[in-house]
C-alpha cells in the first residue's frame, strides 16, 4: 500500500507542475480592496470540507466531485475505480457575501440545499474571517420496504457550521470548522440524532498556482461506528477554475455524509481517491 501511495503522489506532484508551466502566463485573481485581506483559500472547499472562499455576485460555479472505491483492495477493483461515487451540483453568488449551492450525489441518492454567507471579513481590525453555512439534505435513497412508516420528514438531515479562517500571509491559512449535525432518521445502536463536530483545515501554498491542502474533523458521538474524517489534498488553479486531486477516508462527498459516514481506517489503507473540480460557467454583470 504505502509503494502504491508512493508512486501515485509522483504521478499527481508531476502532473502538477506541468499545469503550472502550461499556465504560468494566466493573471491570478486581484483583491479588490486593500483594507481587507485576500482569501484565506483560492478553493470553495478545503478538501471536502467548506472553506471560506465565496462565488462573487452573479457568479454561476458548476461543481463536479468524484470518489472512487476503496484503494486497498487492489488490482480486482483497479485500486477503487470499478466502485465509484459522483456529485453534480451548482453555486450561484447572490451577492459578494451570500451564495446558494444545490447538488446531488449517487451514493444514497442525496440531495443537498446549501447557503454560504459572510459575516466578517479579516482585515487590519479584524484577525479572521467568519462565514456561516447551513445544509438541508434529502436522502432519496431510503425505502418503504425497508421503512413501512416512512415519511418525507425522515429523509432530511440538517448541518450548520460556522467557517473561522485566517490567512497568515501569502502561503500559510487555517481554518476552524465547529459543526452541528441533526438527523431526523438514524440508528441509535451507531450514531446519535445530533452530533457536534470540530474540523481543523489548512492550506500550504508551495508554488505559483499549487497548495498542499489537510483537513481533519473530530466527532464528539460517543456512539458512532463511523471514523473521524480525515484527508489530504492538492489545489491546481488552471485559469477558470481550480481542480483538487485528494485522498480521503470518507467516501461520501456530500457535506453531512462526508462529515458522518466516514468509514476508512488510514492505517489499514482503507483510503478513497478522488477530486473536485469547480468551474466558472458563466457571470452576469450589472
Amino acid at each position: 500500500m504505502t509503494k502504491k501511495l508512493f508512486f501515485l503522489s509522483i504521478f499527481i506532484s508531476g502532473f502538477a507542475f506541468a499545469q503550472e508551466d502550461l499556465l504560468k502566463d494566466i493573471d491570478t485573481i486581484q483583491t479588490k480592496n486593500t483594507e481587507t485581506s485576500p482569501p484565506a483559500f483560492k478553493a470553495l472547499q478545503i478538501v471536502t470540507g467548506q472553506s471560506t472562499k465565496l462565488s462573487a455576485k452573479n457568479e454561476w460555479y458548476i461543481v463536479i466531485a468524484h470518489r472512487f472505491g476503496d484503494v486497498s483492495k487492489g488490482f480486482k477493483d483497479f485500486f477503487g475505480l470499478d466502485d465509484a461515487s459522483t456529485k453534480l451540483g451548482v453555486i450561484y453568488g447572490v451577492t459578494d457575501n451570500i451564495s446558494l449551492s444545490l447538488s446531488r450525489e449517487t451514493n444514497l441518492k442525496t440531495f443537498e440545499g446549501g447557503a454560504k454567507y459572510k459575516l466578517i471579513k479579516q482585515s487590519e481590525n479584524f484577525p479572521v474571517d467568519i462565514v456561516g453555512y447551513n445544509v438541508m439534505a434529502v436522502n432519496t435513497d431510503l425505502s418503504k420496504d425497508n421503512y413501512p412508516h416512512l415519511q418525507f420528514g425522515d429523509r432530511l438531515s440538517y448541518l450548520t457550521q460556522a467557517l473561522i479562517s485566517r490567512r497568515f500571509n501569502e502561503n500559510f491559512s487555517l481554518q476552524l470548522t465547529p459543526s452541528y449535525v441533526h438527523k431526523k432518521l438514524y440508528e441509535p445502536m451507531i450514531e446519535d440524532k445530533n452530533q457536534f463536530l470540530t474540523g481543523l483545515g489548512g492550506r500550504y501554498k508551495i508554488s505559483k498556482r499549487i497548495s498542499i491542502n489537510a483537513e481533519y474533523f473530530v466527532n464528539f458521538d460517543n456512539h458512532s461506528f463511523y471514523k473521524n474524517p480525515l484527508s489530504l489534498g492538492m489545489d491546481i488553479e488552471t485559469g477558470g477554475h481550480v481542480f483538487q486531486l485528494l485522498f480521503t477516508n470518507s467516501q461520501l462527498n456530500s457535506d453531512i455524509g462526508y462529515l458522518t459516514n466516514a468509514s476508512g481506517k488510514w492505517e489499514k489503507g482503507q483510503i478513497f481517491f478522488g477530486f473536485n473540480l469547480y468551474r466558472t460557467c458563466c457571470a452576469f454583470r450589472n
